[in-house]
């Protein structure tokens, strides 16, 4: 692990990242993912089987690749959130952010005192490397990158103050969560929920803050990126293995075999 959040220093320098969400929940799975040259790769633990130590596992299996690790928490818990940074995740993706206060409690989470509340047991953990790093609490408020996902009509009301809060690098905008807070659930490709996610964008790319999104669209993908998007993630794991699979059988089976699901209603990744 170095002491160097490049994942971090990207988004900063408005550098596009390119990512794989991992939903696999297997690490062997995941180093796989990793020699495919992405940016950046989401271990998903809020909608994908995994918990903490398959999160290490995913970690450890992912570190000597260039491709970033980032987290996503199932839930913005100071508790979960001071785990996953004391094993060494450095860029964390919370969900379900609506407001500047739960902003502001998640960027106390991710720092020491007297700075935030962050509990000090980093000489027994892996990010420190069992205090091998005997800078690490000296630095490691500045290496931990945190992105907050908006993905209700709430939190695009409070879209200006959660983007205003010292602390938070990025806002990923949720598509699958906010067309059905607008009553368009299935739907993320709707005219209103696509204009939406592109004024959220606007609003987020003007604050300074990197923006960020989830679309399996090749076209929709590279259309975020022109609007300005920094890390979008261009696929899920799980689907891309389910969709080659269904392809595979669909050439030699009657399309009734198995679950009897066509290829063409596998779900587009938009979460």
């Amino acid at each position: 692990m170095s002491s160097q959040n490049t994942f971090k220093a990207a988004l900063a320098a408005r550098q596009p990242q390119i990512g794989l969400w991992l939903s696999m929940a297997e690490p062997y799975l995941a180093e796989v993912s990793a020699t495919a040259g992405f940016d950046w790769l989401l271990i998903d633990g809020e909608h994908a089987p995994n918990d903490i130590r398959t999160t290490l596992a995913a970690l450890q299996a992912v570190a000597p690749y260039r491709a970033q690790p980032v987290v996503r928490v199932v839930s913005g818990e100071v508790h979960l959130i001071k785990q996953l940074l004391d094993i060494g995740a450095h860029n964390l993706l919370v969900p379900m952010v609506e407001t500047a206060e739960q902003a502001r409690l998640l960027v106390s989470a991710t720092q020491y005192p007297p700075l935030g509340i962050r509990g000090v047991g980093s000489a027994v953990g892996r990010a420190s490397r069992w205090s091998a790093r005997t800078d690490y609490l000296d630095n490691a408020d500045g290496e931990v990158c945190l992105l907050v996902q908006a993905e209700t009509v709430t939190a695009l009301k409070n879209l200006e103050a959660i983007c205003a809060v010292d602390g938070v690098h990025g806002v990923f905008i949720g598509p699958a969560d906010l067309a059905a807070s607008m009553g368009y659930r299935g739907r993320p490709g709707h005219p209103e929920v696509q204009a939406a996610i592109e004024q959220a964008m606007k609003t987020i790319i003007a604050s300074g803050k990197a923006a960020g999104t989830l679309t399996s669209d090749p076209k929709l993908a590279r259309r975020y990126l022109d609007l300005g998007c920094t890390f979008v993630a261009t696929g899920v794991d799980i689907l891309l293995f389910a969709n080659a699979a269904r392809k595979l059988a669909a050439e030699f089976l009657p399309p009734d075999a198995g679950t009897g699901t066509p290829t063409s209603a596998a779900p587009s990744a938009a979460y």
